[in-house]
């Protein structure tokens, strides 16, 4: 009976397969890619232990603010710049954007490379905004004084 039912329903179960596929591709991608998606609160805690930050955003995107210390390396010119980051090929580098798409395409191409601890903000500054989490201007347009790496709360 159920054979009967698959064949008369075949489109029925290539949907299903598609969306199990599609659903496990979303689970475990980030895995397969060499990275790791985290959360804006797990982003914190990466960088409250001394996690790199790269924002990959536009430089206009940039100037509207910035999470902590964050490195503008936009994604349009990302591959040709990495060495600029090979001190950090061992250590822990957190990337975003505006929404999470631009940072994971960044967070391949630096496990492409051989960086080893790579994160990618889930959902990216939005989500960072969201869960209520600071947002500093760029150094530029701060005032003069302690270089020294503040931890976000």
């Amino acid at each position: 009976m159920f054979m009967e039912f698959a064949t008369q329903n075949i489109w029925l179960f290539i949907a299903l397969g598609v969306i199990i596929i599609m659903l496990a591709y979303s689970y475990f991608g980030d895995q397969l890619s060499g990275f790791q998606s985290v959360s804006p609160e797990e982003a914190t805690r990466l960088y409250n232990d001394g996690a790199k930050l790269i924002d990959v955003r536009t430089e206009a995107e940039y100037k509207s603010g910035r999470i902590g210390d964050a490195q503008l390396m936009p994604i349009s010119n990302f591959e040709s710049q990495l060495s600029k980051f090979e001190a950090f090929k061992e250590k822990p580098i957190v990337v975003y954007c505006q929404t999470g798409a631009r940072s994971a395409k960044a967070a391949g191409i630096l496990s492409k490379h051989g960086f080893t601890q790579v994160y990618n903000l889930r959902g990216g500054i939005l989500a960072w905004k969201t869960a209520g989490l600071p947002i500093n201007q760029p150094q530029n347009a701060k005032k003069k004084g302690s270089k020294k790496k503040s931890p976000i709360q």
